[in-house]
């Protein structure tokens, strides 16, 4: 799959469950395979609302059984790390938190992961979109345990 044919399907999914983009909010999901090449497994659509010096707001849009690969987000400059909730929009989320059993999220369900924390999450059947509020976001920092991966 392409990432201008994922970035149609992410952005249908997001049509889908009633969620509105601008164009140019569409022109610009950003495509994540953490450069493994294996995007409809390993992988993340990502529609960015705001990211300033404070909070983050986001989109994740995944694919039936696609999966975001474990990772953390590391103290930088003095602060403690991104902490960051996840809320179900649609479909099945199945969040791997360490130290916590197997979470499984749906519709309306949400989970906040503190900073510094290993986890991982993938997607059910269906695929799922996923609203994420967090303090900033440094994707470029993040430590993910593959270190195969670049993100």
């Amino acid at each position: 799959m392409t990432d201008a044919e994922a970035r149609e399907r992410a952005a249908a999914m997001l049509d889908k469950a009633g969620i509105v983009l601008t164009p140019a909010e569409r022109e610009q999901i950003e495509i994540a395979d953490f450069g493994l090449g294996r995007l409809a497994e390993i992988g993340l659509q990502i529609v960015v609302y705001v990211n300033t010096d404070r909070v983050c707001a986001k989109e994740l849009v995944l694919f039936p059984h696609q999966r975001c690969p474990e990772h953390l987000h590391p103290p930088v400059e003095g602060e403690p790390g991104k902490e960051e909730t996840f809320r179900v929009r649609r479909g099945t989320v199945h969040l791997h938190v360490a130290g916590t059993d197997n979470i499984v999220l749906g519709p309306g369900e949400q989970y906040t992961i503190p900073p510094n924390t290993l986890h991982s999450f993938e997607a059910g059947d269906e695929g799922a979109i996923v609203s994420e509020f967090s303090t900033t976001s440094r994707d470029a920092l993040d430590i993910f345990t593959d270190p195969r991966i670049v993100r």
